[in-house]
């Protein structure tokens, strides 16, 4: 491959993994928080640490349908005597006698005086005289009380993402009312007079609307409640207002577009009025031009315009700005290797996330392919794509059979 320069690119580009390191140290979690009933606690995120009040399992319980005997007593190698059952919720309660067994359900209580469980695919009944068949093992088929956890042991901490596996295990506790941490409300709105909204007709020189679609929906997969404050005119008072408002009402205020050197418009202006705002360059593509800083007590976040520009700056950087404010632990996107299909173009200077495809052959090895044009507007490529082939930034290029990395793509972006 030949060696050349992104023409886009320059010595003073900041790295993508830079950016997000100087990008955290600037943010601090949020520390109000509420009650809420176990419900209402899908999607939020744990704001103290949970202990159980009672052993996991709470009793000695079956692990399938069978019957419950003292192993000892096998030894005598006669048939044992079906002297009653247990049932979930409603447990044996007679004397566990020798020489006997009890017919017993999954999830039932292994009464005291009794030690193993045999399934009832190997046992032979012949009325009330059962034959336990082989294999014999002390224990078998029992779920012993607390083997889970004990009482008082730690069940989840702090800033814990309550999920249905959560949801579960809280129930089990016999959790009903917990606290988490409040909601992270994030506003946003577009910029420019050629903008029209979806369903309008488009006159010359006009387009759609979408970047704030695109991100309501963004926003919508990361559990944050956004306020859509909809297109503001290029009218420098009415941007002024719309930022003010935003950052009364909101944790976090997001734009699309108006943040590249040279706009010849009000909102780069106004942002240095209002606000504590930094413009970086990043060596990333799509993308380069971000800002970041406070409107008041909100973090402000300035995307750049291009529709796959705003969703991959805000994928690799305003994703995991939202996971420290509401909380929660830093994750590193799973990657993996796979094998190119076609070349790839490329010039050095920035990392590039191109959109593709991920598949896997009739060997079961997976196989990557780009969509097609990979031009900052084109959004349908995001449609196609379910993961980003990770380009280094002094990768010059990659030929057919090449081994690259990519990164499925996460709920975020589904």
């Amino acid at each position: 491959m030949q060696t050349h320069a992104d023409p886009c690119s320059q010595p003073s580009l900041m790295h993508p993994d830079q950016a997000i390191v100087k990008l955290l140290e600037q943010v601090k979690p949020i520390t109000d928080s509420e009650v809420v009933t176990l419900p209402q606690a899908l999607g939020r995120v744990l704001a103290e640490d949970l202990a159980s009040h009672i052993d996991l399992p709470p009793f000695d319980n079956s692990a399938m349908d069978g019957y419950a005997f003292n192993f000892a007593d096998l030894s005598a190698g006669t048939p044992l005597k079906l002297i009653g059952q247990s049932f979930a919720g409603h447990p044996f309660k007679g004397e566990c006698l020798k020489g006997a067994c009890i017919r017993i359900m999954t999830g039932a209580p292994v009464p005291n005086g009794y030690d193993t469980v045999q399934m009832q695919e190997k046992v032979s009944a012949d009325g009330e005289q059962i034959t336990i068949e082989a294999p014999k093992e002390l224990g078998a088929n029992v779920r012993r009380r607390a083997e889970e956890l004990t009482s008082g042991t730690k069940v989840l901490t702090t800033g814990t993402l309550i999920g249905a596996a959560e949801m579960g295990v809280l129930a089990t506790i016999g959790v009903s009312q917990l606290r988490v941490k409040r909601i992270v409300k994030v506003a946003f709105f577009s910029t420019g007079d050629e903008l029209r909204p979806v369903g309008s007709e488009l006159g010359p020189g006009q387009i759609y609307d979408s970047n704030r679609y695109s991100i309501q929906g963004l926003l919508s997969r990361a559990n944050i409640e956004w306020i859509d404050l909809g297109v503001i005119e290029d009218d420098k008072e009415a941007i002024r207002q719309a930022f003010k408002t935003a950052s009364e009402c909101a944790d976090m205020v997001l734009t699309s577009g108006g943040v590249s050197v040279g706009d010849a418009d009000y909102t780069k202006q106004i942002l240095d009025e209002e606000g504590q705002i930094t413009f970086w360059k990043l060596a990333i593509k799509p993308g380069k031009p971000f800002a970041f800083g406070h409107l008041g007590d909100a973090i402000f976040c300035g995307l750049p315009g291009n529709p796959v520009s705003s969703m991959v700056t805000f994928y690799k950087l305003v994703w995991p700005l939202l996971n420290k404010i509401q909380g929660l632990a830093q994750v590193k996107p799973v990657t993996l290797k796979a094998t190119l299909k076609g070349e790839i173009r490329k010039f050095p200077g920035r990392v590039e996330y191109q959109r593709a495809i991920l598949s896997y052959n009739a060997e079961g090895e997976a196989e990557v392919e780009v969509t097609g044009g990979q031009g900052s507007g084109m959004l349908t490529s995001m449609t196609l794509a379910n993961c980003f082939i990770i380009l280094a930034q002094d990768c010059d290029g990659l030929s057919d059979g090449s081994q690259v990395t990519v990164e499925p793509f996460n709920s975020v972006l589904c």
